[in-house]
């Protein structure tokens, strides 16, 4: 339904084809973390924008990325496979011309052991397309992504699990 509120047409129309897709992934820990959040995304511009908390992490930068296959059931959470790729690309920085498309860095936590989320990536959506990571896994992971290691920046163990919804 378009509700009509002293818009010019053009504008409506424009509000109308524009679906703005929103979703929640909560992350569960893996087998013997602790590490647990609530991560919003919402297609936003030209691609995706995270925001959330995670808590329980160790002091520092965590590898952050979204994972193939939205199956955290695996107690390490490898059911979720390797890093989202549609392109076929190499692992590296987000800013780099090359890397996956699930590659976010690192999210860094505090003294206390949160993190704040506030990221956006360009180039993904949450619909039907090739590069949706709707039903997918969102996986932080327990050291800091290098962003140069291959296949996956040797992150290490994967902490907290959760599907994108």
């Amino acid at each position: 339904m378009i509700r009509r509120i002293g818009l010019g047409l053009g504008l409506m129309v424009l509000m109308a084809a524009v679906a703005v897709q929103a979703g929640t992934v909560t992350l569960q820990p893996t087998q013997g973390s602790s590490v647990k959040g609530t991560v919003d995304v919402v297609t936003m511009g030209r691609g995706v924008h995270f925001t959330g908390t995670v808590t329980g992490l160790t002091p520092g930068k965590h590898g952050f990325h979204v994972h193939a296959t939205g199956d955290c059931s695996a107690p390490d959470a490898a059911s979720a496979g390797a890093h989202f790729n549609p392109d076929n690309k190499n692992h590296g920085a987000p800013s780099a011309p090359e890397h996956h498309a699930g590659d976010f860095g690192n999210v860094e936590a505090d003294s206390s052991g949160t993190a704040k989320i506030d990221m956006h990536v360009n180039g993904l959506t949450l619909g039907a397309e090739p590069n949706s990571i709707l039903g997918k896994a969102l996986i932080v992971h327990g050291g800091e992504d290098d962003l140069t290691t291959q296949p996956a920046g040797n992150a290490g163990a994967r902490l907290a699990c959760g599907v994108i919804k």
